[in-house]
């Protein structure tokens, strides 16, 4: 029996990776041309190949990240502004070489149509990541897909069932999940060892107030009515497509969710997580101020609230019990009242959750076995669902009622409007 060629080799492992499991298995049974790592690095026809979407700010760390990884490679970008694809392609030429630089897409369905790309990274503001994502899945990509998830409650179902129609992998980028603080504390609160839980408090800050921008003169290499897309149409104005982490696009509701989208998508994550709602969520929003409340809340079934407060005494949120308080935060905070639990260690029939030290490891291991992503579609809709009905629930004035099994809001037929938004012509398709 002869060997297959090395492009018939990369062929196969390319159609693995489209056909999921039926695939692995019958490349599992193909003559070996390569070993799965060479010289201590992964074999060039193993490498996943990824695709950037979205060239900015949070592009910047994800590709940070990947060019120190061998097991993947970044073969294609594309972004609706040159001058932030053309940086990142110079970015990614310094590593791998000028000879090897990816090439630029200005629409994302060229870049999806690529048969050599395996995976996508979808980076671009919140209003185009359920229609981007949609398209990669429907293309036979796997997707990580930054948070928020969705711009709206309905866009998340259409993504979970389109993930699993297609037997495609969609990790979402709510990274606390990978992180042993954060993870320690939902083992906790799961198993726990502060009692009864009585409440819970995270801390989201605050963005400045949108504001109305003067029209100026779109630059010439930014296709402005595309970055736009399916939003309404409003005048250029570089604060608005402006990525910074303070403001920019993320202030106005067109195109986020405003904090509750933003630091809301990694917090409320990190509290289904620990309440073991991934599948299910709240029953109740109340918008701060009503009838006296003091701050946004959001109540679960078994009647423990969730306050959106202005600050911490540690971490960024604080889970209170019965007989203790656990506090936790980025840079690796975990401390509790009394403290000793913050360093206990936990037994082994407890450390029962779902266990990813690297999002992009865990994504990409996913790609390789077919199985679920820490940040599966699904996890990703139900944290988003929460981050849109806090917004829905400030929107109309008044407390509204959430059926997390029906998805759908009780009684209330104006709220009820806002669980998905009008989309411009001609990006109104999803």
């Amino acid at each position: 029996m002869s060997l297959p060629s090395p492009r018939t080799r990369l062929l196969t492992r390319r159609l693995a990776l489209r056909h999921g499991l039926t695939g692995i298995l019958a490349a599992a049974t193909a003559p070996i041309f390569l070993p799965s790592r060479a010289l201590g690095q992964t074999a060039p026809s193993r490498r996943i190949h990824v695709g950037i979407i979205g060239n900015g700010l949070i592009a910047n760390a994800h590709v940070g990240a990947l060019l120190g990884r061998d097991d993947c490679r970044i073969v294609a970008l594309s972004d609706v502004w040159q001058a932030a694809a053309v940086r990142m392609q110079e970015r990614i030429a310094k590593v791998y070489g000028s000879g090897d630089a990816p090439p630029i897409h200005r629409r994302y369905e060229d870049l999806l149509a690529r048969p050599d790309v395996d995976a996508v990274f979808i980076c671009t503001p919140d209003h185009w990541h359920a229609p981007m994502s949609k398209a990669a899945l429907l293309a036979g990509k796997d997707v990580y897909c930054e948070k928020p998830l969705t711009l709206t409650v309905r866009e998340g179902r259409v993504l979970v069932d389109t993930a699993r129609q297609c037997g495609r992998i969609l990790q979402t980028g709510t990274q606390q999940r990978s992180n042993a603080a954060f993870r320690k504390a939902a083992t906790m609160i799961r198993h726990g060892w502060i009692g009864e839980l009585l409440g819970i408090q995270t801390v989201l800050g605050e963005f400045p107030q949108p504001r109305a921008l003067p029209e100026m003169a779109v630059p010439a290499d930014l296709d402005y009515d595309r970055w736009l897309g399916p939003t309404p149409w409003r005048p250029y104005h570089p604060d608005r497509i402006a990525g910074n982490y303070g403001g920019g696009w993320r202030v106005y509701n067109e195109y986020g969710g405003r904090k509750n989208g933003d630091w809301g998508a990694h917090h409320f994550d990190i509290i289904q997580w620990a309440l073991g709602m991934d599948a299910s969520g709240p029953v109740e929003f109340i918008p701060k101020g009503w009838n006296g409340t003091p701050w946004q809340t959001h109540r679960y079934a078994n009647g423990v609230a969730v306050g959106r407060v202005d600050q911490l005494p540690f971490g960024m949120i604080e889970f209170r019990g019965s007989r203790g308080r656990i506090w936790v935060g980025r840079g690796e905070v975990l401390r509790s009242d009394p403290a000793p639990l913050a360093t206990q260690v936990v037994p082994p029939e407890e450390a029962h959750l779902y266990a990813s030290d690297d999002h992009h490891t865990d994504f990409f291991r996913s790609i390789r076995s077919r199985q679920r992503p820490i940040c599966d579609v699904e996890v990703g809709h139900r944290t988003s669902t929460a981050c849109h009905l806090n917004n829905i629930a400030k929107w109309v004035g008044r407390p509204i009622r959430w059926d997390p099994v029906r998805e759908d809001i009780i009684g209330d037929v104006v709220a009820s409007r806002f669980l998905d938004r009008p989309r411009r012509a001609p990006y109104a398709t999803f």
